[in-house]
């Protein structure tokens, strides 16, 4: 198994194949939103009303999961989640997804860490952001500290290492069928099915979920 292939170098910069398939990601999201958002119409189309389904159920989910003041959020989780879907399936149409490269998802994970600090800091203010840190008791300091840090890294690697792990198991099937044509072209349907489609979509709802969970409850003044 080996890592991402490295295509070059643009200034200095290696240009790997997560970084293109990165990029081919935000094409195909970009192109889905366009076709979504075109011509819209007071009686909307077929592509309109499943744009609107998909709007709604993200505002539900935030006002669930967030509360109705932190509605300002939507937009944001509904790209995150898009993007996630995207990038965790791109084995389905032959790539290899760039969320099986931990650098990938510690970036996204380091961006959720930086929203629940500012936004813990804006919500409570510096002494309920400070207090948070010695709650329920001042020697709970430490531990506190070990749970903030983990944040990021729990994230990362719940991502990371499903989706690597799908990558791996995609290879080896095959690896394994390799002149076996018949079984071949039917064996590794289902496995992408359930690796690729069904565990990336999921993937990605739990790591918007989280998302929308630390920042809100670094938010609510207690």
């Amino acid at each position: 198994m080996n890592g991402p292939e490295l295509y070059g170098y643009i200034f200095g910069i290696p240009i790997t194949e997560t970084i293109v398939n990165t990029w081919i990601t935000m094409a195909i999201a970009f192109v889905v939103c366009f076709l979504f958002t075109r011509n819209l119409k007071k009686h909307p189309g077929k592509l309109q009303v499943i744009g609107e389904m998909i709007i709604n159920a993200i505002d539900n989910l935030v006002a669930g999961n967030m509360g109705k003041d932190k509605m300002f959020f939507a937009p944001y989780i509904l790209s995150l989640m898009m993007f996630l879907v995207f990038a965790n399936t791109c084995g389905m149409y032959d790539l290899r997804a760039p969320t099986a490269d931990i650098s990938f998802p510690l970036t996204l994970a380091l961006i959720t860490f930086v929203l629940i600090e500012v936004f813990t800091w804006k919500g409570r203010g510096p002494k309920g952001y400070f207090k948070e840190y010695i709650e329920p008791f001042p020697f709970m300091f430490p531990i506190n500290i070990i749970e903030k840090l983990s944040r990021p890294v729990s994230m990362t690697f719940r991502i990371f290492g499903n989706l690597l792990g799908g990558v791996i198991i995609m290879i080896l099937s095959y690896e394994g069928l390799t002149g076996l044509m018949g079984l071949a072209l039917f064996i590794p349907i289902p496995l992408h099915f359930y690796l690729d489609l069904f565990v990336g979509c999921i993937q990605a709802f739990i790591f918007t979920t989280l998302t929308m969970v630390f920042i809100a409850r670094g938010m609510d003044v207690e």
